[in-house]
């Protein structure tokens, strides 16, 4: 059994980040000083924490383009795109913290004559979240955050492919005077990870990644009464009505299908297309993809990186060529992207039509740089065809008539619904998704109510 973290660059292959796991008598230590720390933590009056965590967040925008770097050599992204998550942690993390005041207040219920009535927003006591190497950062902060200013400890476990991202994030709070032991983390191998959630310490868990995985979590928590927030996997669709501007829902579409060469949860993997734009859509998608430039992510100049691992890579080979086998068109030569080679991360953007829900491509999970895009006849049609799915985490709909959009949209099961915007997260609005995409809720005033339990107070007055 291997008792290091191995972190391979998808850029060449080299061990980037060499880790020791965290062995039974770290994880205990870990266990005991969170829980002793989250006892004062929870006491410390809300401007306190709120005052450390912001210094937490400048510590780390401070370090930008370190962060940059690691995040290019340990997941692939181009460098040019990668410094813009420290944007994202930014803007989500001051977010969480500017409105807990008013998300952890206590509801006060109607004047009774002789009693007072209200519920309190009690802290759960140890967080602990399991964080994903796609958006290392931003899927993190979504749960830390708002768990550490409602008054827990967080113990985080991030992926062997991203650890020095907790490493990062444990020295921007100890930089900022956090307690010791209120924010940790652990280098866990999975058998551990199980163990730890099975662990009578822990109070609840925050899972982001597959859901595979998120079935593992619940299993292991299975019987121990906690909270399991599950944020997983997507296959997420965007309708192009005929009104649409056309010019518009190709540049934004085709960019949330591709950024991040496709390995995002919310990122748009099919596309249908009413049929009077539909040529003109597939035409100019197709020329736009065109223009993508594959290559190292620490060049510059590279605007479409590599997949996290060959494997992954070869999955979505495995997808196209399937697709194309059952008579789907492939409209970009991957000889034009000289870099893409079968048995490396290194993929060459792909678009394809004439696909349909028979095709894995359109039903199952690609998280690569593919997009498939359909003909429909009406908006009855395309409704139909985005709820065809085992996922539901966003939707999008490009079109100028806002109301009919809307409506449109409240016939759709999806966790969060855009019109002509999409793969974005507005830290205001609840994250959540229905179906395989999970359940739970990070972000928002409601992200506040998993992380927090009520606690009602019942008080007969003195006459």
């Amino acid at each position: 059994m291997n008792d290091k973290v191995l972190t391979l660059s998808p850029v060449d292959g080299s061990v980037y980040v060499e880790r020791p796991f965290a062995g039974p008598n770290d994880i205990a230590e870990a266990l005991r000083l969170a829980k002793a720390a989250q006892a004062h933590w929870r006491r410390l009056p809300l401007a306190e924490r709120a005052a450390l965590c912001r210094r937490a967040v400048d510590a780390l925008v401070a370090e930008k383009a370190a962060i940059a770097e690691e995040i290019c050599w340990m997941m692939g992204r181009p460098i040019r795109y990668a410094g813009g998550e420290v944007d994202g942690l930014a803007e989500r993390a001051r977010y969480m913290i500017d409105i807990a005041d008013e998300a952890l207040a206590p509801v006060r219920l109607p004047e009774k004559p002789g009693f007072e009535r209200y519920i309190q927003r009690d802290p759960l006591g140890l967080v602990l979240v399991i964080a994903p190497w796609n958006y290392p950062y931003l899927t993190a902060i979504n749960a830390v955050m708002p768990a550490l200013m409602a008054g827990n400890a967080v113990l985080l476990k991030h992926s062997a492919q991203t650890p020095l991202c907790a490493e990062r994030l444990a020295r921007a709070f100890e930089q900022a005077g956090l307690p010791r032991g209120v924010f940790q983390y652990l280098h866990l191998s999975h058998t551990d990870t199980n163990a730890l959630i099975r662990a009578p310490e822990v109070d609840h868990v925050a899972f982001t990644g597959s859901v595979a995985g998120g079935a593992a979590v619940e299993r292991a928590a299975a019987g121990r009464f906690i909270g399991v927030g599950l944020e997983l996997g997507g296959k997420d669709p965007a309708y192009v009505r005929a009104d649409a501007d056309l010019a518009q829902a190709v540049a934004t579409a085709i960019d949330g299908a591709f950024f991040n060469s496709g390995q995002s949860c919310c990122g748009i993997e099919r596309i249908y297309v009413h049929a009077s734009l539909y040529d003109a859509f597939v035409a100019q998608a197709a020329a736009l993809v065109r223009e993508y430039r594959l290559g190292r992510p620490d060049d510059p100049a590279t605007t479409l990186g590599p997949l996290v691992r060959a494997g992954a890579a070869d999955f979505v080979r495995g997808q196209i060529a399937e697709a194309v086998a059952q008579g789907a068109t492939a409209h970009i030569d991957p000889a034009d992207f000289p870099l893409d080679r079968p048995g490396t991360p290194y993929l060459a953007p792909q678009v394809l039509t004439g696909v349909n829900h028979r095709m894995r491509v359109m039903t199952e999970e690609s998280f690569g740089p593919v997009v498939g895009i359909q003909k429909v006849e009406s908006d009855e049609e395309a409704v139909a065809l985005m709820n065809d799915s085992d996922f539901g985490l966003t939707a999008a709909i490009f079109t100028r008539d806002v109301a009919t959009g809307i409506a449109l949209g409240e016939q759709l099961h999806t966790g969060t619904f855009f019109i002509n915007r999409c793969d974005y997260l507005d830290p205001g609005l609840a994250w959540t998704g229905v179906k395989q995409s999970g359940r739970g809720c990070t972000l928002s005033r409601l992200g506040y109510e998993s992380l927090t339990r009520p606690k009602s107070f019942h008080i007969k007055l003195p006459h």
